[in-house]
């Protein structure tokens, strides 16, 4: 990794512990450290996300409760302006699995809650056919917190922006597995050009935990043919939540 590698990755790091704190995190006070450049067999860009997710781990205000009230206050970009609610996410504290969307719809930023009109019914019927449930053993989040206009894909910035939330929600939540729902999911969760087409049904690692990829209910509901594919993913994710739990459904 090279010196301008480490010291991106460290003002990435203070950022985001900084914007978790609502103040400037004592982790990071005192002048930047000196880096030098490693060579390529050194270091990994793997090892520097896990150095993010240890860091926001044990930042002082990593609950999920505080992430959730800094996500409510945040304005870090546009999107902000127009929201009704922000859409920190909704389901238990401790999950099984993480299920991420892309952003709130019309009918989430009404209510501040995630997947509540026709695609989240859709997605509780996906959920439930493989014993999974938002009331039960899933949490269920988003890529970014407040509603693009007009339901929008988020711009890579307000992806960005939102980022260091999502990775702290992923670091407080600990789930065993994670089921990303349409490609912007997929794409931001790993910063990939990827998408649902090329990825779906495969498992994914992310940071030691296992990721499979399927069609957005809202996708789904525009075009059922992809349906059936869509089954075969949630299949091939039931396969990968056994392999860790047996008795998970139970």
């Amino acid at each position: 990794m090279t010196k301008d590698d480490k010291i991106k990755i460290y003002n990435l790091l203070k950022a985001a512990s900084d914007n978790l704190c609502g103040y400037s995190s004592p982790d990071f006070a005192g002048e930047m450290p000196e880096f030098c450049g490693d060579s390529p067999s050194t270091t990994s860009f793997d090892s520097a996300q896990l150095k993010a997710q240890e860091t926001l781990s044990t930042a002082s205000d990593s609950t999920l409760l505080n992430i959730n009230k800094k996500i409510s206050e945040c304005k870090r970009c546009a999107l902000c302006a127009n929201r009704h609610n922000v859409v920190p996410g909704m389901g238990v504290e401790n999950p099984f699995v993480l299920v991420i969307g892309e952003g709130p719809g019309e009918e989430e930023d009404k209510q501040g809650k995630p997947f509540v009109g026709p695609a989240g019914q859709l997605l509780d019927k996906m959920l439930g056919a493989i014993g999974l449930s938002r009331d039960k053993n899933c949490y269920i989040a988003n890529i970014v917190k407040c509603r693009p206009p007009a339901n929008r894909n988020p711009l890579p910035e307000e992806a960005d922006a939102c980022r260091p939330f999502l990775d702290a929600q992923i670091a407080a939540l600990k789930p065993k597995a994670i089921l990303c729902a349409g490609s912007v999911a997929v794409k931001n969760l790993f910063h990939s050009n990827d998408g649902v087409m090329k990825l779906h049904g495969q498992v994914l690692n992310f940071n030691g935990i296992p990721v499979v990829t399927t069609w957005h209910p809202s996708a789904l509901l525009r075009a059922p043919e992809n349906k059936r594919p869509a089954w075969e993913d949630l299949k091939a994710f039931r396969g990968v939540l056994q392999g860790i739990n047996p008795n998970y459904e139970k």
